[in-house]
């Protein structure tokens, strides 16, 4: 005669499934992109002010993680950032 399994597979759960870190998140937060929304500055290299809220202490660039902006506009600053660098205007 075949020897039983002890216990059946499908009816235990993971260690991984039990974890909150690998579970979808409930609660997401939608971020806006503030040089998206209307009557947002617009990013030229011009605008120094503008370009040094973008900017860490050290002169890099912050991602846009950190500062919630859209792709399109990180491409946009940091093209803008590199600009006024090289024009020595930051």
């Amino acid at each position: 005669m075949p020897k039983k399994q002890s216990g059946n597979k499908k009816n235990k759960q993971s260690n991984f499934a039990k974890l909150s870190i690998f579970q979808p998140n409930k609660y997401r937060f939608k971020k806006n992109c503030p040089l998206s929304v209307k009557g947002a500055p617009k990013v030229d290299y011009k605008n120094v002010k503008l370009l040094k809220k973008y900017i860490s202490e050290n002169g890099k660039i912050l991602p846009s993680r950190i500062t919630n902006v859209s792709q399109k506009k990180q491409r946009e600053l940091a093209l803008c950032i590199k600009r006024a660098r090289n024009l020595a205007l930051i």
